[in-house]
């Protein structure tokens, strides 16, 4: 039916979706950085947040997409494979991790535990960049090299 033709239509579309939003929620938390370390801790917050629903955001198109489509098989060979799938490993690694480190960084901010939010942040903010970052190239490798 045309209906269902429409909805496919939108999943498929959906890889491109979450790397827009993997891309924002970079940009997101480069800014957020950038605003603690010029003692803007407004701005710092609203970015922070930013990060934190387009990752949200992301997880739900994610798991929408993977639910109607499954896996996609990496098309490349030869020495882009072994890279692609070093990445994507690394990728999947960190990303479990995101969820509980941002949302335990966030709850210390809200409660105002400001010092221990800070040392938990030095770990999560490279971790959940690299996991953006990660996002972004492996859509890329996947869906736009072949």
């Amino acid at each position: 039916s045309a209906q269902g033709l429409t909805v496919l239509n939108v999943v498929y579309s959906l890889p491109a979706v979450n790397a827009t939003l993997n891309a924002l929620s970079t940009v997101f938390l480069v800014a957020g950085y950038i605003m603690i370390r010029q003692r803007r801790p407004g701005v710092h917050k609203v970015c922070m947040l930013g990060a934190f629903g387009c990752s949200m955001l992301f997880l739900t198109s994610y798991l929408v997409y993977h639910y109607y489509v499954g896996s996609m098989p990496f098309p490349g060979s030869g020495l882009i494979r072994p890279l692609y799938f070093s990445i994507l490993i690394s990728h999947v690694t960190l990303a479990v991790l995101v969820p509980p480190l941002a949302i335990m960084t966030l709850w210390r901010a809200w409660k105002e535990r400001f010092q221990a939010h800070a040392r938990l942040a030095r770990w999560t903010l490279p971790i959940w960049l690299y996991v953006s970052v990660t996002g972004v190239v492996i859509y890329l490798m996947l869906y736009q090299l072949y």
